[in-house]
């Protein structure tokens, strides 16, 4: 029962990487969790006013702001320590008008023991003949961000290589490209808009037969062909629009809204056949430019329940920073109080800029 169990495990692991490979839904969905402790802490709503080195992933257009070079490291954990989160950023102005970046996403399981080969052909069970293997995906992004001739307004590429390994089952090379826009107005209303996967994200799967083969009968009247080597993934839009105000020079307000847009039909609170759209609501309360305090809701999902009725759940989200001489440490903790069945997390950021070193 336990072999089974972690066959049918392991096996569980390739399909839902794998299989049904043409155009997906949810394909190379590590690359929407997000980055950085402060934007999640505001659940993701920052395409309109992101500005720093994290803008990378989440607008490329707001690199422009940049003044100096800048890193950022972050590190979150699903599934109980399982599963690992983790995220690198670099980026610099190149003049007054151009900036670049590049960020690397790793998620990852690792230390998985493969059980398909602990019986041997004499039907004996053999614990040496255990194995260890990763599945892991990586996401490096290489950004570029200019100035338009209009006032306020700037643009931003990214340039995605996708890489997916599953032990040494299967592996995959993706490869995309996303697409920024930020306004700013003279009144503090920044607006953003963030196509990603503009190109229809294209990820190439080679699979081992000889180690398939071995796997293929390990759920009887299961997996018993290769699966489709390709798979796409479809476009997504992200709208935002942001307000900062300023109260008596110590104290800052920042709210922001996100309209997250899918173009298919899903459980979002807004679907159709053509597109769902997901709501997300963000606000950041500053001190002496130094402390902050952040909250936010979002993923909002129409559930289907055991009864066939529907409930609507959503994300809420809480974060708190520190920022001095160049050092911002930021965390956030998202999904409180366990409101929907999207994973939460206890997510840490740093961010250094190279000013401190001037």
């Amino acid at each position: 029962m336990r072999l089974r169990t972690n066959l049918t495990t392991l096996f569980f692991i390739i399909s839902i990487t794998v299989f049904g490979q043409t155009v997906r839904k949810y394909s190379n969905e590590f690359m929407n969790i997000g980055v950085d402790a402060a934007a999640l802490g505001m659940s993701s709503a920052v395409t309109s006013h992101t500005s720093d080195v994290n803008s990378g992933y989440w607008n490329p257009a707001g690199l422009l702001t940049l003044e100096d070079n800048q890193l950022a490291l972050m590190h979150s954990s699903y599934f109980a320590n399982i599963a690992n989160y983790d995220y690198a950023a670099f980026a610099m102005p190149l003049d007054d008008r151009s900036a670049v970046g590049i960020s690397l996403i790793r998620f990852a399981v690792d230390d998985i023991l493969n059980t398909t080969q602990l019986i041997d052909d004499q039907g004996n069970i053999n614990y040496d003949r255990i194995s260890l293997f990763s599945t892991a995906d990586y996401g490096l992004t290489f950004s570029y961000a200019r100035a338009l001739p209009v006032d306020g307004l700037n643009y931003g590429v990214n340039a995605k290589v996708i890489r997916r390994i599953i032990g040494d089952f299967a592996s995959s090379w993706g490869f995309g490209l996303d697409f920024g826009i930020q306004f700013e107005t003279n009144n503090n209303w920044k607006f953003g808009v963030m196509a990603r996967d503009i190109t229809t994200t294209f990820n190439a799967w080679s699979i081992d037969k000889a180690e398939f083969e071995k796997i293929q009968n390990a759920v009887e009247g299961q997996n018993q062909e290769l699966p489709e080597t390709t798979e796409i993934t479809i476009p997504k839009l992200q709208i935002g629009v942001s307000k900062l105000i300023d109260f008596n020079y110590d104290y800052t307000l920042l709210t922001a809204v996100n309209l997250n847009v899918r173009f298919e039909e899903n459980n979002d609170i807004i679907s159709s056949s053509f597109a769902s759209i997901n709501p997300a609501f963000g606000f950041e309360f500053g001190y002496i430019d130094m402390v902050y305090l952040r909250g936010g809701v979002g993923n909002f999902q129409n559930e289907l329940q055991i009864d066939n009725t529907h409930d609507l759940t959503f994300q809420p989200s809480f974060g708190v920073g520190f920022k001095y001489s160049g050092i911002q440490i930021d965390y956030a903790f998202t999904d409180i109080g366990d409101q929907s069945v999207a994973l939460y997390s206890n997510v840490f950021s740093l961010k250094l800029d190279f000013s401190i070193f001037r």
